[in-house]
């Protein structure tokens, strides 16, 4: 099969959340013999290198465009439209996409996530097929990963004005805008069960939600070999630090819950691994033991070093790669209950899952204070992820929904 892929991120280096996943399905598909041509808006000169890159690796062709400037945001409260849709919109990309289907059309479209729509409601070539052959014309499909319009709903929650009025804004107009693209696309696909029952709250089925879960390269991410420091404990959490509801998470947890585990472990430290932190997250570099990194070239690193994963998100949906990766680490893992959404795992079995910063300094000491125990715990964790997670189980189900 001839597939177009339309993503709204340069998904090479696959080192943060959407990249991964949809490098993988590029890579998935490649490797079955299928012919990939990918589309996207680039900021830089490294996304430019990055793509170039991948098209040596897996893809037979890659246009791309200057992802617009912050004044899109403008045209996006003119017209109307979400915000989202306008940041990731060109008018380049869209003339390279439709020239290319003019050349060549696809047997199928996947669009990374709902702003990535918009070059297909725009394509008058791909319109034009849709209404005078339908049945030639390519398969849609939308992997919406994430709700997006929740996620927005869940920033408008946290913040105050008038910063909570554009989050409700932009919650509503793209939650409008993912039921149009349901509507209007051939299938639609979530990252876990839950993501579909909360989007079939204000929509219909129609036949076409599908749940393909993140998968994990658990040959890359497995436990390491050497001995943990003889420590108090080290605690981690990883993730691109600009990013809000990463800032959100650890800023809650340091604010609420550091001097609890200090006073407890006087030697404790906190890792916070990862690109761009902001000065919010850097500001946290006043609390005795807590490491801010910056980039890592190797997160590998982090992961044999530390005693204990948290993830105390109040903000995220979907599947937490960062927490797959812990557990398929071998670390303990204490996290909220959204944290741990849209993975198989059991309390008390192979994570550690609490509502509250008490609940989740609980959990902390009793691994501390239970090594036996807390062994037992990632060590079944490993065993889920290597069990439930690998790309190829979630991936063959992409490949049979993209068949005509």
């Amino acid at each position: 099969m001839d597939i177009a892929v339309l993503a709204h991120r340069v998904p090479y280096p696959p080192n943060k959340g959407e990249k991964i996943r949809t490098f993988h399905q590029i890579k998935y598909l490649a490797e079955r013999g299928h012919t990939v041509h990918l589309f996207c808006p680039i900021e830089s000169s490294d996304d430019r290198a990055n793509l170039l890159e991948l098209k040596k690796i897996f893809c037979a062709s890659v246009q791309c465009a200057q992802k617009p400037s912050a004044l899109s945001h403008i045209v996006g409260l003119v017209t109307h439209k979400p915000l989202s849709v306008s940041n990731f919109y060109t008018r380049e990309l869209q003339q390279r996409f439709d020239k290319a289907l003019i050349e060549q059309l696809p047997d199928a479209v996947i669009c990374t996530s709902s702003s990535m729509a918009e070059y297909v409601f725009r394509s008058k070539p791909l319109q034009a097929v849709r209404s005078s052959a339908p049945k030639s014309a390519p398969k849609l499909v939308m992997d919406f990963m994430d709700l997006d319009s929740d996620k927005w709903r869940q920033y408008q929650d946290l913040k105050r004005f008038p910063l909570n009025l554009i989050y409700w804004r932009e919650s509503k107009l793209l939650g409008e805008y993912e039921r149009k693209v349901h509507h209007q696309f051939d299938a639609s696909l979530f990252i876990s069960p839950n993501e579909i029952e909360l989007f079939l709250q204000n929509t219909q089925d129609e036949g076409k939600l599908h749940t393909i879960a993140n998968g994990l390269d658990t040959e890359s991410f497995k436990p390491g070999t050497q001995e943990k420091p003889l420590t108090d404990p080290i605690f981690l959490f990883t993730g691109v630090m600009d990013y809000l509801p990463n800032v959100d998470a650890v800023c809650w947890f340091v604010e609420h819950a550091w001097t609890d585990i200090r006073t407890q472990y006087p030697d404790a430290k906190f890792y916070v691994a990862g690109m761009n932190p902001n000065a919010k997250v850097m500001a946290l570099k006043k609390y005795p033991g807590v490491v801010i990194t910056g980039f890592v070239d190797d997160i590998h690193q982090y992961f044999n070093m530390a005693h204990i994963f948290v993830a105390p998100f109040r903000i995220a949906r979907g599947v937490q790669n960062k927490v797959l990766q812990a557990m398929a680490s071998g670390l303990p893992t204490v996290a909220t209950p959204i944290a741990a959404e849209g993975i198989s795992c059991t309390h008390e079995v192979d994570i550690l899952v609490g509502d509250t910063i008490p609940d989740l300094v609980q959990h902390i000491h009793w691994l501390v204070a239970n090594p036996d125990a807390s062994t037992t715990l990632a060590k079944n964790a490993v065993a889920l992820v290597q069990r439930e997670f690998s790309w190829e189980g979630k991936l063959a189900e992409l490949e049979k929904i993209l068949q005509p």
